[in-house]
């Protein structure tokens, strides 16, 4: 990244659709007043393969209700959420006419056309490849939702998708951030998508016991920083940006929902899926997001956190936080959203972002919910039980979203309030 850059990145315009909301306006309403998304599973699926964990956080809002039946039959539930979010935040943005070369996408998926790749595995097995439908490739590939989202744009300043675990749609945002200070576009739509509750997901992250099994319970299953923790719920959805250089996003008279400031990647090389336990690398990542954004580490007012609710991760993230921020780690209120919307794997980092911008443009930092008893090492200020305000009305904030995936992959992003 390239600190000082002239070219200043705004958000424009919101999309998301998740399993607290089908829009982004529905999905901050549901998670300020603290309602849980994850819910039992009624597939047939469950019994059939005797899965260990019945509940997820699914989809609030059905594809088929905004997506005509071509969309969806030729695209993956991946690239479906991506569409929803897209259209949503290109709608929001507003924006009536832009040179096709200079506008680009960003959509990053940790794991893609899980579904297709499956169920067409299935088709050959019992019907043979006659059946198997000719568009599974492009439905099944990472890239898929990117590249749908291009073609409905009209996109050609390039359509990429970041592939790193559960960091992949924090990644997007920061592709889009380079790309806009590099002059390669002046509008990118950004952000990430995951359709991933399908029995082999959940039976392999089960396996290694990752998922929480409060089967009895789903609602607060979810349980960032409680003793009582056991794992993460596994949640789908997407949620996408419009980015776009802030004197063009003025030109036009644009709202402005916040300035993406900054953004700061690395890589633990510790383990293929825990994170370096001490939070060297996340540290890192902080570090260079905040100095990226031409900020200090006491202008951050907020920090949107990773904190998945397993008993490790949460642990590491803390010693993150305390690493990079020093005295000023138990100072800046913190929440963990995925309390609410369970873990939306490769799209969980942009709408975290998401979340952080609008806690900005709105002042007001969400709960984190089902924390009864806080775990005694994650020594930070936890906003709990109710939302709580985020500075002055008139005064300039900041705030830094986190986000880590399997691979050692961190990323963080630092936004600002609106110039």
């Amino acid at each position: 990244m390239s600190a000082g850059s002239e070219r200043r990145v705004v958000v424009t315009g919101l999309g998301a659709t998740t399993p607290v909301g089908g829009t982004a306006p529905a999905t901050w309403e549901a998670i300020v007043a603290g309602r849980p998304g994850a819910k039992t599973l009624p597939q047939e699926w469950i019994d059939e393969h005797q899965l260990p964990v019945t509940f997820a956080a699914t989809l609030d809002t059905p594809t088929s209700q905004t997506l005509s039946k071509v969309e969806v039959r030729r695209n993956d539930p991946a690239g479906q959420y991506a569409l929803v979010a897209s259209r949503e935040a290109w709608a929001d943005a507003g924006i009536e006419d832009v040179d096709p070369e200079r506008l680009g996408v960003a959509i990053g998926s940790g794991i893609g056309g899980v579904w297709t790749l499956l169920d067409q595995w299935d088709i050959l097995r019992t019907k043979g490849p006659r059946r198997v439908f000719p568009l599974a490739v492009p439905m099944l590939m990472p890239n898929g939702p990117a590249a749908a989202v291009s073609l409905d744009l009209h996109a050609r300043a390039g359509a990429h998708c970041p592939v790193s675990a559960c960091a992949s749609g924090a990644e997007g945002m920061g592709l889009a951030l380079s790309m806009i200070r590099s002059g390669r576009a002046d509008v990118m739509v950004a952000g990430g998508t995951e359709a991933a509750i399908h029995p082999l997901p959940i039976a392999a992250f089960a396996a290694m016991h990752a998922l929480s099994t409060r089967n009895d319970d789903p609602a607060t299953a979810s349980r960032p920083y409680d003793t009582s923790r056991d794992g993460f719920v596994i949640g789908e959805g997407a949620a996408v940006f419009v980015l776009e250089e802030e004197e063009h996003a003025k030109a036009r008279g644009a709202t402005i929902y916040a300035e993406l400031a900054g953004a700061g990647m690395s890589s633990d090389a510790y383990h293929i899926t825990a994170g370096e336990p001490g939070g060297a690398g996340a540290a890192r990542a902080m570090l260079e997001a905040v100095a990226d954004g031409g900020l200090e580490m006491s202008q951050i007012d907020h920090i949107n956190a990773h904190a998945t609710s397993t008993p490790v991760g949460d642990k590491a993230e803390t010693r993150a936080i305390h690493r990079a921020f020093g005295e000023l780690a138990t100072r800046i209120p913190v929440t963990a959203t995925k309390s609410m919307t369970g873990h939306l794997l490769g799209a969980a980092g942009a709408m975290e972002a998401v979340l952080t911008v609008l806690s900005i443009y709105h002042r007001t930092i969400p709960p984190t919910i089902n924390l009864e008893n806080k775990d005694e090492d994650i020594d930070l200020d936890v906003v709990t039980k109710q939302a709580r305000a985020l500075g002055e009305a008139d005064e300039p904030v900041a705030a830094l979203n986190n986000s880590f995936g399997f691979g050692g992959a961190n990323v963080a992003l630092t936004f600002r309030s609106a110039r």
